[in-house]
């Protein structure tokens, strides 16, 4: 049973802690609302080399998640990429299937080859990046 008497450095502890606990109840994350967050902008500033441009296929696309891009190719030589960062609340997308691209932290779903949005709670297209293939390899970003 706790006294009357309880220091206000305790009252400050538990207040503190029930903040806390209230901010992991709503499911705080590091997301930072399309900003790109801790890891830099949602488009890259400078060329990237995403590699062999034979590892998007035809008709399909590609993550790149680490480079934060999908690329897609919708005719054999005609590539599209666009950024991997949610327009929702920053998150990186995780996967990329029949042509849809998704994001896992709050369902939004995108078009691989225009980058629109399918399913919200997105609102806004991902940003097109300008890609090309050179050499045999892509290269994505400004001046691509």
């Amino acid at each position: 049973m706790s006294s009357p008497t309880a220091s206000p450095a305790s009252r400050r502890t538990v207040l503190r802690g029930a903040a806390l606990a209230g901010a992991a109840g709503l499911g705080v994350t590091a997301c930072s609302g399309g900003t790109g967050g801790p890891k830099g902008p949602a488009v890259p500033t400078a060329p990237v080399d995403l590699g062999a441009a034979g590892e998007v296929p035809v008709g399909g696309a590609r993550l790149y998640r680490e480079q934060r891009l999908v690329v897609s190719q919708p005719a054999a030589g005609k590539y599209k990429a666009f950024s991997a960062v949610c327009t929702h609340a920053g998150c990186v997308v995780d996967k990329v299937e029949d042509g849809k691209v998704s994001c896992p932290c709050h369902g939004s779903t995108f078009d691989a080859t225009t980058g629109k949005v399918l399913q919200g709670p997105a609102s806004v297209a991902l940003p097109a990046v300008p890609v090309k293939a050179d050499g045999g390899k892509l290269i994505a970003g400004p001046e691509a």
